[in-house]
């Protein structure tokens, strides 16, 4: 419960209508999409400028209350989860796109923009922002930034990173900085700008954001590649990158995926393969129709055992939008749903894949592997149930086995769904110590006082590194 002065102070600034803490409140906003997550904030407050950040943010400061800002809370590593209680801040009277610059290739927005409003507005200008996280419908701009989101459309055009160019931040002591502008070249001084994006809200409160726009592709073509095997399909993969043919989307589900999403969309996806590969490519009409001709010349060369090309862009958009659909579809067969993001260089997609299986049948638990096998970025899913702590600690001993894995095959614990809670007890896994070390030095220098979303990104002790037996 918040201090009678602090209440008071935060009432003054925002109106008592923009600061709740009845219990219902609270516990909407006590936890996010990653489950087994959940603690009751002090109190949420929406403030509807930059200004009343600053000083949301000063008295926080100077009381230590923590400030956890969330979106649309649809983020999987508990990144918005206040587990030290304090206060959530929320976006929604901040949710306009303040300017389309169509001279610059720019869109400057709030944090609290929706992002496939923000992408619908664009283009109805003939402009493209690629980056299109499966959440977009529902996800805030300023979550995207804060969580580094990715997307299907990562191999060829990047994440949210490659896109924000400039930002409006408030630091925990209630200074607000710009970083970077509309430019294409910018080095004075260090690139706070980059720090910023995928900091997970421990540094600052992002308040806007430029993001840079691309003019949209003239044309998109979408074909569904079948294979008998994850090795065939991973061989594939390589050979459409090794023959300098980039995609716009080039992405992965095995057959356990697959019967699972087929189930739930009901668009004749097959069942009886043992991986599908949905690549897209866009761009102008001639180098599309070059790319996916020659790209499906790759697939029967690398078995693929069917080939079909989208006919109609209603059929192209059905198959991408299946894929995208692929957590929600997983999430009804059981209670509980844990998706995690381990990635590795392309080249090892399919021994990684093969990997998981042999994990999750050493650990006698149901995994589904699905994801973006262009940037070598797999979605692992557990399907459990919480209330079965046995079971819940066989899936927590799996997936410290998959993130071992990934690191052994030069990859990482996390593609694009940020560190937050989960990933923290593995982050020196990745980084070693003394790199989480330099890390914790550069959180100290800007927060001193822990407000900034604390309990995220740094674990209090490491996981013991295993060594996979297989």
């Amino acid at each position: 419960m918040l201090r009678a002065e602090v209440k008071e102070k935060l009432i003054q600034i925002v109106g008592p209508k923009n600061l709740l803490d009845s219990q219902e409140s609270l516990l909407v906003y006590s936890y996010d999409a990653t489950p087994n997550y959940q603690a009751m904030p002090d109190a949420v407050i929406k403030p509807r400028n930059t200004q009343e950040i600053q000083e949301i943010v000063k008295v926080c400061n100077e009381f230590k209350v923590p400030i956890v800002p969330r979106g649309s809370g649809t983020n999987l590593c508990a990144g918005t989860c206040p587990l030290e209680g304090g206060i959530v801040m929320l976006f929604t009277h901040m949710n306009k796109i303040l300017e389309i610059d169509e001279e610059n290739l720019t869109v400057t927005v709030q944090p609290g923009v929706i992002t496939l409003d923000m992408i619908n507005a664009v283009e109805e200008k003939g402009l493209f922002y690629p980056p299109d996280p499966s959440s977009m419908k529902i996800s805030t701009i300023g979550g995207n930034i804060n969580e580094n989101s990715g997307g299907l459309r990562g191999l060829k055009y990047g994440v949210t990173r490659d896109y924000v160019i400039a930002l409006e931040v408030v630091l925990p002591n209630g200074d607000v900085i710009r970083t970077g502008g509309k430019l294409a070249k910018d080095v004075a001084g260090y690139d706070f700008t980059r720090l910023m994006v995928g900091a997970e809200g421990t540094l600052g409160v992002i308040t806007e954001a430029t993001l840079k726009l691309i003019p949209i592709p003239e044309t998109k073509k979408t074909m569904l590649a079948l294979f008998d095997s994850l090795e065939a399909s991973g061989a594939a993969v390589s050979s459409i990158i090794a023959n300098k043919i980039i995609p716009a989307t080039l992405e992965f589900m095995d057959q356990s995926t697959l019967e699972v999403v087929e189930d739930f969309a009901k668009i004749g996806l097959p069942t009886d393969v043992g991986a599908v590969l949905l690549i897209e490519q866009d761009g102008p009409r001639e180098v599309v129709e070059r790319d996916i001709e020659k790209i499906a010349e790759i697939c029967r060369e690398q078995q693929a055992k069917s080939v079909q090309i989208a006919q109609t862009a209603e059929e192209g958009l059905a198959l991408a939008t299946a894929r995208r659909a692929a957590l929600s579809a997983l999430a009804r067969k059981k209670p509980t749903t844990i998706l995690e993001d381990a990635t590795v260089p392309r080249s090892k997609i399919a021994e990684m894949v093969k990997a998981i299986d042999e994990i999750a049948e050493k650990h006698q638990v149901e995994i589904c592997t699905f994801g973006h096998a262009g940037d070598g970025n797999l979605h692992p899913t557990c399907m459990t149930d919480a209330r079965n702590q046995e079971e819940i600690e066989r899936v927590e001993e799996a997936f410290a086995d998959i993130f071992a894995k990934a690191i052994e095959l030069g990859g990482t614990i996390t593609g694009e769904h940020g560190v937050g809670v989960m990933k923290a007890p593995y982050l020196a896994w990745k980084l070693g110590e003394e790199g989480v070390n330099a890390m914790k030095t550069l959180k100290f220098a800007f927060d001193p006082n822990n407000i900034m979303n604390p309990g995220k990104v740094f674990a209090k002790e490491t996981k013991k590194r295993v060594v996979v037996q297989r």
